[in-house]
Protein backbone atom coordinates (compact mmCIF):
# COMPACT_ATOMS: atom_id res chain seq x y z
CA UNK A 1 0.00 0.00 0.00
CA UNK A 2 2.93 2.30 -0.40
CA UNK A 3 5.51 3.14 2.24
CA UNK A 4 7.38 6.31 2.96
CA UNK A 5 9.88 7.12 5.71
CA UNK A 6 9.58 10.84 5.03
CA UNK A 7 7.45 12.99 7.33
CA UNK A 8 3.87 13.08 6.04
CA UNK A 9 1.58 16.09 6.12
CA UNK A 10 -1.00 14.16 8.12
CA UNK A 11 -1.10 11.09 10.36
CA UNK A 12 -4.46 9.42 10.91
CA UNK A 13 -4.87 7.28 14.02
CA UNK A 14 -7.13 4.36 13.12
CA UNK A 15 -7.91 2.77 9.76
CA UNK A 16 -11.67 2.55 10.14
CA UNK A 17 -14.04 3.80 7.47
CA UNK A 18 -13.98 7.43 8.62
CA UNK A 19 -10.20 7.45 8.83
CA UNK A 20 -9.95 6.05 5.31
CA UNK A 21 -12.49 8.60 4.07
CA UNK A 22 -10.47 11.46 5.52
CA UNK A 23 -7.26 10.01 4.15
CA UNK A 24 -8.74 9.80 0.66
CA UNK A 25 -9.91 13.41 0.54
CA UNK A 26 -6.71 14.78 2.05
CA UNK A 27 -4.51 12.81 -0.34
CA UNK A 28 -6.68 13.79 -3.31
CA UNK A 29 -6.07 17.43 -2.34
CA UNK A 30 -2.31 16.86 -2.53
CA UNK A 31 -1.35 16.06 1.06
CA UNK A 32 0.88 13.16 2.01
CA UNK A 33 -1.08 10.96 4.41
CA UNK A 34 -0.18 8.05 6.65
CA UNK A 35 -2.84 5.86 8.31
CA UNK A 36 -1.85 3.88 11.41
CA UNK A 37 -4.09 0.89 12.16
CA UNK A 38 -3.57 -1.10 15.34
CA UNK A 39 -4.98 -4.36 14.00
CA UNK A 40 -3.48 -6.61 11.29
CA UNK A 41 -6.36 -5.74 8.95
CA UNK A 42 -7.62 -2.38 7.76
CA UNK A 43 -11.20 -1.38 8.45
CA UNK A 44 -11.66 -0.72 12.17
CA UNK A 45 -15.01 -2.17 13.22
CA UNK A 46 -16.11 -2.62 9.58
CA UNK A 47 -14.22 -5.82 8.77
CA UNK A 48 -14.98 -9.28 7.43
CA UNK A 49 -13.01 -12.11 9.01
CA UNK A 50 -13.11 -15.88 9.41
CA UNK A 51 -14.43 -16.68 12.89
CA UNK A 52 -14.86 -20.47 12.48
CA UNK A 53 -13.12 -22.70 9.90
CA UNK A 54 -14.78 -22.02 6.54
CA UNK A 55 -17.14 -19.34 7.95
CA UNK A 56 -16.65 -15.60 7.42
CA UNK A 57 -18.78 -12.70 8.57
CA UNK A 58 -18.86 -9.01 9.35
CA UNK A 59 -17.31 -9.20 12.79
CA UNK A 60 -18.67 -6.02 14.41
CA UNK A 61 -20.56 -3.63 12.14
CA UNK A 62 -22.91 -5.86 10.18
CA UNK A 63 -25.39 -3.97 7.98
CA UNK A 64 -25.36 -0.84 5.84
CA UNK A 65 -27.61 2.13 5.13
CA UNK A 66 -25.95 5.31 6.39
CA UNK A 67 -22.90 5.35 4.09
CA UNK A 68 -23.00 8.71 2.35
CA UNK A 69 -23.76 8.64 -1.41
CA UNK A 70 -21.22 11.45 -1.87
CA UNK A 71 -18.49 9.31 -0.33
CA UNK A 72 -19.52 6.26 -2.35
CA UNK A 73 -19.32 8.29 -5.57
CA UNK A 74 -16.09 10.19 -4.84
CA UNK A 75 -14.20 7.05 -3.81
CA UNK A 76 -15.56 5.13 -6.80
CA UNK A 77 -16.77 2.29 -4.61
CA UNK A 78 -19.41 0.97 -7.01
CA UNK A 79 -16.92 0.71 -9.87
CA UNK A 80 -14.58 -1.12 -7.50
CA UNK A 81 -17.24 -3.73 -6.70
CA UNK A 82 -19.39 -2.25 -3.92
CA UNK A 83 -22.75 -4.00 -4.04
CA UNK A 84 -25.59 -3.99 -1.55
CA UNK A 85 -28.56 -6.36 -1.51
CA UNK A 86 -31.58 -4.71 0.06
CA UNK A 87 -33.77 -6.51 2.54
CA UNK A 88 -37.04 -7.66 0.92
CA UNK A 89 -38.79 -6.60 4.12
CA UNK A 90 -37.31 -4.51 6.91
CA UNK A 91 -37.92 -6.51 10.08
CA UNK A 92 -39.55 -9.71 11.25
CA UNK A 93 -40.68 -9.78 14.88
CA UNK A 94 -41.63 -13.16 16.39
CA UNK A 95 -44.33 -12.56 18.99
CA UNK A 96 -45.99 -14.54 21.77
CA UNK A 97 -48.60 -17.21 21.14
CA UNK A 98 -47.24 -18.12 17.71
CA UNK A 99 -47.91 -14.73 16.13
CA UNK A 100 -45.50 -12.43 14.30
CA UNK A 101 -45.25 -9.00 12.70
CA UNK A 102 -43.49 -8.12 9.44
CA UNK A 103 -42.49 -4.52 8.82
CA UNK A 104 -41.77 -3.37 5.26
CA UNK A 105 -42.42 -4.52 1.74
CA UNK A 106 -44.35 -1.39 0.82
CA UNK A 107 -46.87 0.87 2.52
CA UNK A 108 -50.02 -1.08 1.67
CA UNK A 109 -48.53 -4.39 2.78
CA UNK A 110 -47.33 -2.91 6.06
CA UNK A 111 -50.71 -1.30 6.66
CA UNK A 112 -52.41 -4.66 6.15
CA UNK A 113 -50.00 -6.21 8.62
CA UNK A 114 -50.61 -3.46 11.19
CA UNK A 115 -54.38 -3.78 10.77
CA UNK A 116 -54.18 -7.27 12.28
CA UNK A 117 -53.21 -5.54 15.53
CA UNK A 118 -54.89 -2.15 15.23
CA UNK A 119 -56.86 -0.56 12.42
CA UNK A 120 -56.08 2.83 13.88
CA UNK A 121 -52.33 2.10 13.66
CA UNK A 122 -52.69 1.07 10.02
CA UNK A 123 -54.46 4.33 9.25
CA UNK A 124 -51.80 6.38 11.06
CA UNK A 125 -48.88 4.79 9.17
CA UNK A 126 -48.82 7.01 6.02
CA UNK A 127 -48.67 10.20 8.10
CA UNK A 128 -46.00 8.69 10.37
CA UNK A 129 -43.82 7.73 7.40
CA UNK A 130 -44.29 11.19 5.88
CA UNK A 131 -43.23 12.80 9.16
CA UNK A 132 -40.12 10.60 9.42
CA UNK A 133 -39.18 11.38 5.83
CA UNK A 134 -39.44 15.12 6.44
CA UNK A 135 -37.33 15.02 9.58
CA UNK A 136 -34.83 12.53 8.11
CA UNK A 137 -34.34 14.94 5.21
CA UNK A 138 -33.22 17.53 7.77
CA UNK A 139 -30.57 15.12 9.05
CA UNK A 140 -29.47 14.30 5.51
CA UNK A 141 -28.99 18.01 4.82
CA UNK A 142 -26.95 18.45 8.00
CA UNK A 143 -24.82 15.28 7.75
CA UNK A 144 -22.15 16.75 5.46
CA UNK A 145 -22.30 20.18 7.08
CA UNK A 146 -20.13 20.96 10.13
CA UNK A 147 -22.17 22.09 13.13
CA UNK A 148 -21.84 25.71 14.24
CA UNK A 149 -18.94 25.80 16.67
CA UNK A 150 -19.48 27.97 19.71
CA UNK A 151 -16.61 30.37 20.28
CA UNK A 152 -14.83 29.82 16.96
CA UNK A 153 -15.14 33.39 15.73
CA UNK A 154 -16.32 34.45 12.31
CA UNK A 155 -16.26 30.96 10.79
CA UNK A 156 -18.51 29.61 13.54
CA UNK A 157 -20.84 32.58 13.23
CA UNK A 158 -21.18 32.08 9.47
CA UNK A 159 -21.93 28.40 9.92
CA UNK A 160 -24.46 29.15 12.66
CA UNK A 161 -26.24 31.66 10.44
CA UNK A 162 -26.23 29.26 7.48
CA UNK A 163 -27.60 26.40 9.55
CA UNK A 164 -30.09 28.72 11.18
CA UNK A 165 -31.43 29.76 7.78
CA UNK A 166 -31.82 26.10 6.77
CA UNK A 167 -33.76 25.29 9.91
CA UNK A 168 -35.87 28.44 9.76
CA UNK A 169 -37.17 27.38 6.35
CA UNK A 170 -38.75 24.30 7.86
CA UNK A 171 -42.46 24.43 8.46
CA UNK A 172 -43.66 24.88 12.02
CA UNK A 173 -44.93 21.30 11.93
CA UNK A 174 -41.51 19.90 11.04
CA UNK A 175 -39.82 22.07 13.66
CA UNK A 176 -42.14 20.60 16.27
CA UNK A 177 -41.40 17.07 15.10
CA UNK A 178 -37.66 17.73 15.29
CA UNK A 179 -37.97 19.07 18.83
CA UNK A 180 -40.03 16.08 19.97
CA UNK A 181 -37.66 13.53 18.44
CA UNK A 182 -34.65 15.14 20.08
CA UNK A 183 -36.18 15.43 23.54
CA UNK A 184 -38.91 12.83 24.09
CA UNK A 185 -38.61 9.19 24.98
CA UNK A 186 -39.38 6.62 22.31
CA UNK A 187 -42.45 5.51 24.23
CA UNK A 188 -43.82 9.04 24.52
CA UNK A 189 -43.19 9.77 20.88
CA UNK A 190 -44.53 6.51 19.47
CA UNK A 191 -47.51 6.60 21.83
CA UNK A 192 -48.71 9.70 20.01
CA UNK A 193 -48.92 7.67 16.81
CA UNK A 194 -49.64 4.03 17.60
CA UNK A 195 -51.57 2.05 20.23
CA UNK A 196 -50.56 -1.56 19.55
CA UNK A 197 -47.63 -2.98 21.53
CA UNK A 198 -46.18 -4.97 18.57
CA UNK A 199 -46.39 -1.94 16.26
CA UNK A 200 -44.73 0.29 18.86
CA UNK A 201 -42.04 -2.37 19.25
CA UNK A 202 -41.41 -2.56 15.51
CA UNK A 203 -40.43 1.11 15.48
CA UNK A 204 -39.16 1.40 19.04
CA UNK A 205 -36.45 -1.22 18.50
CA UNK A 206 -34.34 1.34 16.62
CA UNK A 207 -34.41 3.57 19.70
CA UNK A 208 -32.39 1.07 21.76
CA UNK A 209 -29.93 -0.11 19.11
CA UNK A 210 -26.51 0.81 20.46
CA UNK A 211 -28.23 2.76 23.22
CA UNK A 212 -27.80 1.61 26.81
CA UNK A 213 -31.14 3.04 27.82
CA UNK A 214 -34.81 2.27 28.20
CA UNK A 215 -37.36 3.30 25.57
CA UNK A 216 -38.67 5.44 28.45
CA UNK A 217 -35.41 7.43 28.62
CA UNK A 218 -35.87 11.05 27.48
CA UNK A 219 -34.14 11.59 24.12
CA UNK A 220 -34.31 7.93 23.08
CA UNK A 221 -36.65 8.93 20.24
CA UNK A 222 -33.69 10.56 18.47
CA UNK A 223 -31.78 7.27 18.27
CA UNK A 224 -34.82 5.88 16.45
CA UNK A 225 -34.50 8.69 13.92
CA UNK A 226 -30.74 8.26 13.51
CA UNK A 227 -31.30 4.79 12.09
CA UNK A 228 -33.65 5.93 9.30
CA UNK A 229 -31.85 8.83 7.62
CA UNK A 230 -29.71 6.62 5.39
CA UNK A 231 -30.40 4.96 2.06
CA UNK A 232 -29.47 1.93 -0.02
CA UNK A 233 -29.29 2.04 -3.82
CA UNK A 234 -31.12 5.37 -3.75
CA UNK A 235 -33.99 4.07 -1.59
CA UNK A 236 -34.33 6.23 1.51
CA UNK A 237 -34.48 4.49 4.87
CA UNK A 238 -33.52 1.09 3.48
CA UNK A 239 -30.93 -1.28 4.94
CA UNK A 240 -29.02 -4.05 3.23
CA UNK A 241 -26.25 -6.65 3.13
CA UNK A 242 -22.93 -5.74 1.51
CA UNK A 243 -21.62 -8.56 -0.67
CA UNK A 244 -18.39 -9.72 0.95
CA UNK A 245 -19.43 -8.35 4.32
CA UNK A 246 -18.76 -4.93 5.79
CA UNK A 247 -15.06 -5.47 5.31
CA UNK A 248 -15.58 -5.11 1.57
CA UNK A 249 -16.45 -1.43 2.14
CA UNK A 250 -13.22 -0.64 3.93
CA UNK A 251 -11.17 -2.85 1.60
CA UNK A 252 -12.45 -0.87 -1.38
CA UNK A 253 -11.86 2.38 0.48
CA UNK A 254 -8.27 1.29 1.13
CA UNK A 255 -7.88 0.66 -2.61
CA UNK A 256 -9.10 4.18 -3.36
CA UNK A 257 -6.69 5.58 -0.77
CA UNK A 258 -3.76 3.60 -2.17
CA UNK A 259 -4.41 5.05 -5.61
CA UNK A 260 -4.05 8.51 -4.06
CA UNK A 261 -0.73 7.53 -2.50
CA UNK A 262 -1.92 7.03 1.09
CA UNK A 263 0.54 5.05 3.23
CA UNK A 264 -1.50 2.53 5.28
CA UNK A 265 0.43 0.77 8.03
CA UNK A 266 -1.05 -2.21 9.89
CA UNK A 267 -0.06 -3.61 13.30
CA UNK A 268 0.80 -0.04 14.28
CA UNK A 269 -1.04 0.77 17.52
CA UNK A 270 -0.56 4.34 18.70
CA UNK A 271 0.38 4.67 22.36
CA UNK A 272 0.57 8.43 22.74
CA UNK A 273 0.02 11.69 20.88
CA UNK A 274 3.16 13.81 21.13
CA UNK A 275 2.57 17.40 22.26
CA UNK A 276 5.08 20.24 22.17
CA UNK A 277 4.32 23.85 22.96
CA UNK A 278 0.59 23.26 23.07
CA UNK A 279 0.56 21.61 19.65
CA UNK A 280 0.13 17.99 18.57
CA UNK A 281 3.26 17.21 16.57
CA UNK A 282 3.30 13.45 16.19
CA UNK A 283 2.61 10.05 17.71
CA UNK A 284 4.51 7.34 19.55
CA UNK A 285 3.65 3.75 18.66
CA UNK A 286 3.49 0.90 21.16
CA UNK A 287 6.76 -0.28 19.60
CA UNK A 288 8.43 2.96 20.72
CA UNK A 289 8.75 4.34 17.19
CA UNK A 290 7.89 8.02 16.85
CA UNK A 291 6.40 9.70 13.80
CA UNK A 292 5.74 13.37 13.21
CA UNK A 293 3.34 15.29 11.01
CA UNK A 294 1.84 18.76 10.68
CA UNK A 295 -1.62 17.37 11.43
CA UNK A 296 -2.72 14.51 13.69
CA UNK A 297 -6.22 13.20 12.95
CA UNK A 298 -7.87 10.79 15.38
CA UNK A 299 -10.32 8.22 14.07
CA UNK A 300 -10.65 6.77 17.57
CA UNK A 301 -13.37 7.80 20.01
CA UNK A 302 -12.98 10.93 22.13
CA UNK A 303 -12.87 8.87 25.34
CA UNK A 304 -9.92 6.86 24.05
CA UNK A 305 -8.18 9.87 22.50
CA UNK A 306 -8.35 12.20 25.49
CA UNK A 307 -8.44 9.58 28.21
CA UNK A 308 -5.46 7.50 27.09
CA UNK A 309 -3.56 8.92 24.11
CA UNK A 310 -3.21 12.66 24.82
CA UNK A 311 -1.32 13.58 28.03
CA UNK A 312 -3.83 15.08 30.44
CA UNK A 313 -1.40 17.84 31.44
CA UNK A 314 -1.44 19.12 27.85
CA UNK A 315 -5.19 19.71 27.87
CA UNK A 316 -7.21 22.60 29.33
CA UNK A 317 -8.56 21.53 32.71
CA UNK A 318 -12.16 22.39 31.90
CA UNK A 319 -11.90 20.25 28.78
CA UNK A 320 -10.49 17.37 30.85
CA UNK A 321 -13.41 17.63 33.24
CA UNK A 322 -15.94 17.69 30.40
CA UNK A 323 -14.39 14.66 28.73
CA UNK A 324 -14.45 12.74 32.00
CA UNK A 325 -18.19 13.28 31.88
CA UNK A 326 -18.47 12.24 28.24
CA UNK A 327 -20.70 9.16 28.31
CA UNK A 328 -19.79 5.98 26.46
CA UNK A 329 -21.08 2.43 26.65
CA UNK A 330 -23.83 1.27 24.30
CA UNK A 331 -24.74 -1.95 26.12
CA UNK A 332 -24.14 -3.97 22.96
CA UNK A 333 -23.12 -7.63 22.83
CA UNK A 334 -22.04 -9.00 19.47
CA UNK A 335 -22.03 -12.63 18.36
CA UNK A 336 -21.33 -14.42 15.09
CA UNK A 337 -22.49 -18.01 14.75
CA UNK A 338 -21.77 -20.72 12.19
CA UNK A 339 -24.89 -22.78 11.40
CA UNK A 340 -25.42 -26.15 9.74
CA UNK A 341 -28.97 -25.14 8.79
CA UNK A 342 -31.35 -22.21 8.81
CA UNK A 343 -33.33 -21.35 11.96
CA UNK A 344 -36.96 -22.41 11.89
CA UNK A 345 -39.29 -20.01 13.69
CA UNK A 346 -42.44 -21.36 15.31
CA UNK A 347 -44.44 -18.28 14.36
CA UNK A 348 -43.43 -18.49 10.68
CA UNK A 349 -41.86 -21.87 9.82
CA UNK A 350 -39.55 -22.56 6.90
CA UNK A 351 -37.42 -20.43 4.64
CA UNK A 352 -38.76 -17.15 3.30
CA UNK A 353 -38.22 -13.44 3.02
CA UNK A 354 -38.54 -13.06 6.79
CA UNK A 355 -35.16 -14.76 7.18
CA UNK A 356 -33.61 -12.14 4.88
CA UNK A 357 -34.88 -9.31 7.09
CA UNK A 358 -33.73 -8.09 10.47
CA UNK A 359 -35.10 -10.73 12.86
CA UNK A 360 -35.93 -8.79 16.01
CA UNK A 361 -36.73 -10.45 19.31
CA UNK A 362 -38.19 -7.56 21.29
CA UNK A 363 -41.98 -7.88 21.20
CA UNK A 364 -42.89 -4.74 23.16
CA UNK A 365 -41.53 -1.54 24.67
CA UNK A 366 -42.13 -3.09 28.09
CA UNK A 367 -39.85 -5.99 27.09
CA UNK A 368 -37.17 -3.48 26.07
CA UNK A 369 -37.54 -1.56 29.32
CA UNK A 370 -37.19 -4.76 31.36
CA UNK A 371 -34.07 -5.67 29.39
CA UNK A 372 -32.44 -2.39 30.42
CA UNK A 373 -33.49 -2.45 34.08
CA UNK A 374 -32.47 -6.11 34.30
CA UNK A 375 -29.00 -5.32 32.91
CA UNK A 376 -28.53 -2.53 35.43
CA UNK A 377 -29.47 -4.86 38.26
CA UNK A 378 -27.77 -8.09 37.15
CA UNK A 379 -25.12 -7.14 34.56
CA UNK A 380 -27.05 -8.41 31.58
CA UNK A 381 -30.65 -8.95 30.66
CA UNK A 382 -32.06 -12.40 31.28
CA UNK A 383 -34.38 -11.73 28.33
CA UNK A 384 -32.15 -9.66 26.02
CA UNK A 385 -33.09 -7.71 22.93
CA UNK A 386 -31.78 -9.64 19.94
CA UNK A 387 -31.48 -8.73 16.29
CA UNK A 388 -30.36 -11.53 13.99
CA UNK A 389 -29.36 -11.26 10.34
CA UNK A 390 -28.41 -14.17 8.07
CA UNK A 391 -26.24 -12.59 5.35
CA UNK A 392 -25.23 -15.95 3.84
CA UNK A 393 -28.73 -16.18 2.35
CA UNK A 394 -27.73 -13.49 -0.16
CA UNK A 395 -23.95 -13.95 -0.11
CA UNK A 396 -22.77 -17.54 -0.53
CA UNK A 397 -19.12 -16.51 -0.15
CA UNK A 398 -19.53 -16.39 3.62
CA UNK A 399 -20.23 -20.06 4.41
CA UNK A 400 -19.79 -23.54 2.90
CA UNK A 401 -22.60 -24.84 0.70
CA UNK A 402 -25.69 -25.72 2.69
CA UNK A 403 -24.43 -23.83 5.73
CA UNK A 404 -24.98 -20.30 7.02
CA UNK A 405 -23.64 -17.52 9.20
CA UNK A 406 -25.77 -15.36 11.44
CA UNK A 407 -25.01 -11.99 13.02
CA UNK A 408 -26.50 -11.52 16.49
CA UNK A 409 -26.54 -7.93 17.69
CA UNK A 410 -27.91 -7.81 21.22
CA UNK A 411 -28.85 -5.33 23.95
CA UNK A 412 -28.72 -4.76 27.04
CA UNK A 413 -25.38 -5.71 28.63
CA UNK A 414 -23.68 -3.55 31.23
CA UNK A 415 -20.69 -1.81 29.60
CA UNK A 416 -19.12 -1.17 33.02
CA UNK A 417 -18.95 -4.88 33.92
CA UNK A 418 -15.50 -6.51 33.93
CA UNK A 419 -16.83 -9.28 31.64
CA UNK A 420 -14.80 -12.33 32.55
CA UNK A 421 -14.75 -15.24 30.07
CA UNK A 422 -17.24 -17.05 32.29
CA UNK A 423 -19.63 -14.09 32.24
CA UNK A 424 -19.26 -13.73 28.47
CA UNK A 425 -20.09 -17.42 27.98
CA UNK A 426 -23.10 -17.23 30.30
CA UNK A 427 -24.44 -14.12 28.55
CA UNK A 428 -23.92 -15.76 25.15
CA UNK A 429 -25.87 -18.80 26.35
CA UNK A 430 -28.70 -16.50 27.44
CA UNK A 431 -28.80 -15.00 23.95
CA UNK A 432 -28.92 -18.45 22.35
CA UNK A 433 -31.70 -19.45 24.75
CA UNK A 434 -33.66 -16.35 23.72
CA UNK A 435 -33.50 -17.33 20.05
CA UNK A 436 -34.15 -20.98 20.87
CA UNK A 437 -37.43 -20.04 22.54
CA UNK A 438 -38.71 -18.76 19.18
CA UNK A 439 -36.79 -21.13 16.87
CA UNK A 440 -36.46 -24.56 18.52
CA UNK A 441 -33.37 -26.40 17.32
CA UNK A 442 -31.31 -23.23 16.89
CA UNK A 443 -28.84 -24.21 19.60
CA UNK A 444 -28.27 -27.63 18.02
CA UNK A 445 -27.56 -26.02 14.63
CA UNK A 446 -24.59 -24.00 15.92
CA UNK A 447 -21.18 -25.28 14.81
CA UNK A 448 -19.14 -22.43 16.26
CA UNK A 449 -19.55 -18.98 17.71
CA UNK A 450 -17.61 -15.77 18.21
CA UNK A 451 -18.45 -13.74 21.31
CA UNK A 452 -17.76 -10.02 21.78
CA UNK A 453 -19.02 -8.51 25.02
CA UNK A 454 -18.79 -4.74 25.57
CA UNK A 455 -15.33 -5.34 27.01
CA UNK A 456 -14.48 -7.60 24.08
CA UNK A 457 -15.47 -4.85 21.64
CA UNK A 458 -13.23 -2.48 23.59
CA UNK A 459 -10.26 -4.84 23.58
CA UNK A 460 -10.58 -5.72 19.90
CA UNK A 461 -11.62 -2.44 18.31
CA UNK A 462 -10.83 0.26 20.87
CA UNK A 463 -14.53 0.99 21.44
CA UNK A 464 -14.53 2.27 25.02
CA UNK A 465 -17.31 0.55 26.93
CA UNK A 466 -18.10 -1.35 23.73
CA UNK A 467 -19.72 1.84 22.42
CA UNK A 468 -20.46 1.33 18.73
CA UNK A 469 -21.19 5.06 18.34
CA UNK A 470 -17.99 6.35 20.08
CA UNK A 471 -20.28 8.06 22.59
CA UNK A 472 -23.90 8.23 23.66
CA UNK A 473 -26.24 9.75 21.09
CA UNK A 474 -28.07 12.05 23.51
CA UNK A 475 -28.98 15.71 23.15
CA UNK A 476 -26.03 16.79 25.32
CA UNK A 477 -23.62 14.89 23.01
CA UNK A 478 -25.04 15.69 19.59
CA UNK A 479 -24.48 18.21 16.82
CA UNK A 480 -22.76 21.35 18.19
CA UNK A 481 -22.08 19.52 21.48
CA UNK A 482 -20.41 16.44 19.92
CA UNK A 483 -18.07 15.58 21.51
CA UNK A 484 -18.18 18.74 23.62
CA UNK A 485 -19.40 22.29 23.07
CA UNK A 486 -16.70 24.39 21.44
CA UNK A 487 -15.07 21.49 19.59
CA UNK A 488 -17.80 20.35 17.23
CA UNK A 489 -15.84 21.50 14.16
CA UNK A 490 -13.53 18.43 14.14
CA UNK A 491 -10.72 20.47 15.71
CA UNK A 492 -9.37 19.34 19.07
CA UNK A 493 -8.29 21.63 21.93
CA UNK A 494 -4.66 21.42 20.79
CA UNK A 495 -3.39 23.00 17.60
CA UNK A 496 -2.73 20.44 14.91
CA UNK A 497 -5.12 17.88 16.47
CA UNK A 498 -8.31 16.88 14.67
CA UNK A 499 -11.08 14.32 15.15
CA UNK A 500 -12.73 12.40 12.30
CA UNK A 501 -14.52 9.50 14.03
CA UNK A 502 -18.08 8.76 15.09
CA UNK A 503 -17.57 10.80 18.25
CA UNK A 504 -18.09 13.84 16.04
CA UNK A 505 -21.13 15.00 14.06
CA UNK A 506 -23.23 13.28 12.70
CA UNK A 507 -22.41 10.40 15.04
CA UNK A 508 -22.34 6.64 14.82
CA UNK A 509 -22.85 4.18 12.02
CA UNK A 510 -20.88 3.49 8.86
CA UNK A 511 -21.45 6.90 7.27
CA UNK A 512 -18.12 8.37 6.14
CA UNK A 513 -19.64 11.76 6.97
CA UNK A 514 -17.35 12.53 9.90
CA UNK A 515 -14.30 11.66 7.83
CA UNK A 516 -15.50 13.83 4.96
CA UNK A 517 -16.26 16.80 7.20
CA UNK A 518 -12.98 16.53 9.08
CA UNK A 519 -10.99 16.52 5.84
CA UNK A 520 -12.75 19.71 4.77
CA UNK A 521 -11.87 21.36 8.10
CA UNK A 522 -8.21 20.36 7.78
CA UNK A 523 -7.95 21.59 4.20
CA UNK A 524 -9.64 24.84 5.17
CA UNK A 525 -7.05 25.42 7.90
CA UNK A 526 -4.22 24.83 5.46
CA UNK A 527 -5.68 27.36 3.05
CA UNK A 528 -5.94 29.97 5.81
CA UNK A 529 -2.32 29.37 6.85
CA UNK A 530 -1.12 29.92 3.30
CA UNK A 531 -2.88 33.27 2.85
Amino acid sequence: MGKSDTQPDAIIIGGGHNGLTSAFYLARAGLTVRVLEARPVVGGAAVTEEFHPGFRNSVASYTVSLLQPRVIADMGLVARGYRVIERPVSNFLPLAHGDHLILGGGLERTQAEFARFSRRDAEALPAYYAMLDRVADVLRDLALRPPPNIGSGIAGLVEALTTGRLLSRLSREVQRDVLELFTKSAREFLGQWFESAPVQAAFGFDAVVGNYASPDTPGSAYVLLHHVFGEVNGNKGSWGHVIGGMGSITRLMAEACAEQGVDIRLNAPVEQVLVEGGRAVGVRLASGEEMRAAGIIANVGPKLLYGRLVPEAALPQDFVRRMRGYVTGSGSFRMNVALDRLPDFTSLPGDGEHLRAGIVIAPSLDYMDRAFTDARAHGWSREPIVEMLIPSLVDDSLAPAGHHVASLFCQQFDPALDWTPEQEAAAADTIIDTVEAHAPGFRASILGRQVLSPKGLERTFGLIGGDIFHGRMSLDQLWAARPVLGHADYRGPLKGLYMCGSGTHPGGGVTGASGYNAARAILSDRRWRRT
